[in-house]
């Protein structure tokens, strides 16, 4: 779905758009009706372009019924990690790497960013492209920012962006299809992380993150070395305990805050190498049986910032390091 197959020409969308609906639209509310008025002083937008946008939107209460249920706060880890870590999706990963293989070396040399870590964000997301979402994005951050209260300030941020990336990208704001948060492209961004970290990687004038994957590439690594990610830095190491763990060592969370030398000296050691000057933190996942523990850096935190869920940075990091290592099987003579 590039931009130039999306919609014509800016001037021409208001004509487009404002066809009679084949539903009834939200334009008339007034909640609508203020945040157009809202658009059109601070941006300059078309009012008769936004009208028509927005006799086209729809308040889907499917998507309010999503945002309320949540998988990472509604599974255990190891209900999580049996939707993500699979075979299917392990062999689909190393074909898309092999697929992409030259692109992603490129692109990891460039940005200092793994391309198993590319390869297992794009994994999670979207099962490498096959399901980049069935709601149109106009109407999930339309229902997120005037039906769901409690997130509409975020979302109406969302809404207002996505405005101005359809205006910037002469896109047709009813076609773009994303997840259930207005999340879009193979990369699932929101549009403010869209327009904060995408990339144009082939100079064409235009960051498609649904069929060019030189700029799906480039906009993942462009965004965790943004949010610091350090090349040939760990990730997350399994815990060994020789006794329980303080609730308050739990309760700190996944952001590093404690040199590894220190949790070393209560008992808890990694069954992989750590530099005890290694800030880390250490994490409880419910697995298959009973408590896992893990030792998680700051790459694990950058991953977070993807998604923030310890669940969501475990499944990509797992999920990325067993398509690595099916992948040297596989080139094994």
């Amino acid at each position: 779905m590039t931009p130039s197959r999306l919609a014509p020409l800016l001037l021409a969308l208001p004509l487009f758009i404002s066809a009679a609906p084949t539903q009834a639209g939200i334009e008339k509310r007034s909640e609508v009706r203020e945040f157009i008025d809202e658009m059109v002083s601070k941006h300059g937008l078309s009012r008769r372009w936004l009208e028509g946008v927005f006799a086209h939107t729809q308040i889907q209460q499917s998507i309010i019924d999503a945002m309320n249920r949540p998988a990472e706060k509604t599974l255990t880890w190891a209900r999580y990690r049996d939707i993500f870590i699979q075979p299917k999706r392990i062999e689909a990963g190393v074909q898309f790497w092999n697929e992409h293989a030259e692109l992603l070396a490129q692109i990891e040399k460039e940005y200092q960013v793994p391309a198993e870590i590319i390869v297992g964000i794009i994994g999670v997301e979207t099962f490498f492209g096959r399901n980049v979402g069935s709601y149109k994005v106009a109407d999930a951050l339309s229902t997120l920012t005037f039906a769901y209260p409690k997130r509409a300030p975020f979302f109406r941020g969302q809404l207002e962006e996505f405005l101005l990336i359809c205006r910037k990208d002469k896109l047709n704001p009813r076609e773009p299809v994303g997840s259930y948060a207005g999340a879009m492209g193979l990369p699932q961004f929101i549009p403010t992380s869209l327009t904060s970290f995408a990339i144009d990687h082939d100079g064409d004038g235009q960051r498609d993150l649904w069929n060019n994957h030189g700029d799906v590439f480039a906009s993942v690594a462009n965004y965790f070395r943004a949010h610091g990610w350090q090349w040939g830095g760990p990730v997350a190491r399994r815990a060994d305990l020789t006794q329980p763990p303080s609730q308050r060592l739990l309760d700190a969370g996944y952001k590093p805050h404690t040199p590894f030398g220190q949790l070393a000296a209560v008992g808890i050691s990694p069954r992989e190498y750590l530099d005890p000057k290694e800030p880390v933190a250490l994490i409880a996942l419910e697995g298959k049986e009973g408590d896992e523990h893990w030792i998680v850096a700051n790459n694990f935190y950058v991953i977070t910032r993807y998604n923030h869920s310890p669940l969501y940075a475990m499944a990509v990091y797992q999920l990325s390091e067993a398509i690595r290592s099916a992948r040297a099987q596989h080139q094994k003579p």
